[in-house]
């Protein structure tokens, strides 16, 4: 068998301008998809050089399922000074919740400093230094990777999340630690789902490839039960539509009968969900709450995802 020698391509050499070249190629669905799975965070496009009063970032854009925003600056050099004031100062004008420092290669003190905003922020702020790099196989096409160098600290987020809107430490850590294990349990047995970097509270989002709802799932610690829905945060219509197909819908499920429709009647947002009873205080049972969410999200996501047929729902 012949071994290929792995080569380390300039950035230079593929992207030649920054922002006309590597911040149009970033901005495309599939590779704004690589990022997203490299960092564990949904990233949808909004406006590429949005405007921040005198100056304009590279690329806005929120978060799926919640919309919070995200900003993503771009520097195909060494990190500077500049460059992180101004992350900040767009991030202050924008209102970020995510902050995505994109370069070839970061300075020690740079890292250090990103990881001290994120040691000493809450968890409505988190900032993300990544290096991109390009390889290629013998004569082959280059390749992106994108490495996390620097993220937000999951557990030092938990416990200052708890502290500061008063609920128990306790309780967040138990969530965080549950969502934690669900990702990596079904990294290894759900990998279709593709599950975003959790936090310390009741419920996990998981985009179904449509905007209009999504797949939430749900733990209920106190009352020892995990639940799976489809949230549609602004359309009655939408939910008639689905309601129309119950019958088929809850089949397709195999929770005939089981299944609660949830108008919300005065509210925006509808509901459709489903639950389950687990002994959730003793961590012998989680792997089977596991099993029973990544099933169940995963026929919640082809009864519901962006290919349903508002004629017949799958089978």
């Amino acid at each position: 068998m012949k071994i290929a020698k792995l080569k380390k391509v300039e950035l230079r050499e593929v992207w030649a301008h920054e922002a006309h070249e590597f911040t149009k190629w970033l901005a495309e669905p599939e590779n704004l998809e690589l990022l997203s799975d490299e960092i564990g965070i949904g990233i949808e496009l909004v406006q590429i050089e949005a405007n921040v009063g005198r100056y304009n970032v590279d690329i806005l854009a929120r978060e799926e399922n919640t919309s919070k925003k995200i900003i993503i600056e771009n520097q195909l050099e060494t990190t500077n000074h500049s460059h992180l004031g101004q992350l900040i100062t767009y991030a202050a004008g924008l209102e970020a919740e995510y902050i995505i420092w994109l370069v070839r290669e970061a300075r020690e003190e740079h890292q250090q400093a990103v990881d001290w905003l994120n040691e000493h922020t809450d968890d409505k702020l988190n900032f993300f230094l990544v290096e991109v790099e390009l390889w290629q196989i013998g004569d082959s096409d280059a390749a992106v990777k994108f490495s996390v160098v620097a993220r937000p600290n999951g557990w030092k987020k938990t416990v200052m999340e708890a502290g500061a809107d008063g609920e128990q430490t306790e309780t967040k850590t138990l969530q965080f630690e549950f969502w934690q294990k669900l990702r990596e349990f079904a990294s290894q047995t759900f990998p279709e789902l593709k599950l975003r970097t959790p936090r310390a509270q009741n419920w996990y989002d998981i985009s179904i490839g449509r905007s209009d709802c999504h797949v939430c799932l749900t733990l209920f610690l106190d009352e020892g039960k995990v639940g799976c829905e489809l949230y549609i945060s602004n359309s009655k219509e939408l939910f008639v539509n689905f309601r129309q197909k119950k019958d088929g819908i809850e089949k397709s499920l195999g929770l005939e009968g089981k299944i609660d429709w949830q108008e919300l009647p005065g509210r925006k947002a509808s509901r459709i969900r489903a639950f389950a009873p687990f002994d959730l205080d003793d961590e012998k049972n989680w792997e089977k709450a596991f099993q029973w969410l990544g099933r169940t999200a995963i026929l919640f996501k082809k009864a519901f995802g962006k290919n349903w047929n508002q004629e017949e729902p799958p089978i």
